[in-house]
């Protein structure tokens, strides 16, 4: 694959996040990921999902949204990583700041979010209406964006396993206050982690074909 990749430094408000892009040549689009909890730019489930991306033509933007300090004190705590509103002043700030940098300046912006990192990713598209223009979650918490689910108007994939119950009904209470096109994919035979054989790739194979969809041209 004929790609730039580079790591770079990306200021978002009043910190700088680490973040490792990847620009496949030619690219229809660019997908920034919002991690869940805990969780950073070198998930492997994550990476696996960027891979299979980049495949397709469709740029990476793989983003710490906690700086190394903040990581450290939250592995104590646990209290930024369900900061919903903290991450998604970064993850929108970050999708401001996408479409200015070389090498993927005018690219369309899609936001891939996991676990928590899905309601970041909803508030921010609710935030920026005219720069997002798709949302995947994967295993994702949508409830936990409340009142801003309402204001996307973004077309939304939910993706989650069928051996997560509880989740599954947290994106159907959230799917029912999302007003623009939803859908729900329920993975046959995945836990929340999508562990098993053969579920990451069908989350890789959902959220490619849905963001080649929205995202090109």
């Amino acid at each position: 694959m004929n790609a730039v990749e580079v790591s770079v430094r990306i200021p978002a408000g009043d910190v700088v996040l680490d973040a490792d892009v990847v620009v496949p040549r030619p690219a229809q689009g660019v997908v920034l990921f919002a991690h869940g909890s805990g969780s950073g730019r070198h998930s492997p489930r994550n990476r696996y999902v960027a891979r299979e991306l980049q495949r397709a033509g469709l740029a990476t933007v793989l983003a710490d949204l906690l700086t190394v300090e903040e990581e450290r004190a939250d592995a104590h705590t646990g209290h930024l990583r369900f900061d919903i509103g903290l991450l998604a002043g970064r993850v929108a700030a970050l999708a401001d700041r996408v479409p200015e940098d070389v090498p993927t300046r005018g690219l369309g912006i899609g936001l891939f979010g996991a676990s928590t990192g899905a309601a970041a990713a909803l508030v921010a598209a609710a935030a920026r209406p005219a720069t997002v223009r798709a949302v995947v979650s994967r295993g994702g918490r949508p409830d936990m964006a409340g009142d801003a689910l309402a204001s996307v108007r973004q077309p939304t994939l939910l993706i989650v396993g069928e051996r997560d119950p509880i989740v599954i009904e947290l994106n159907m209470e959230a799917m029912g206050r999302l007003t623009a096109e939803t859908r729900l994919e329920i993975v046959p035979g995945a836990s929340h982690l999508f562990e098993e054989p053969g579920t990451l790739e069908s989350v890789a194979g959902l959220a490619r074909d849905w963001f080649a969809r929205h995202l090109a041209g």
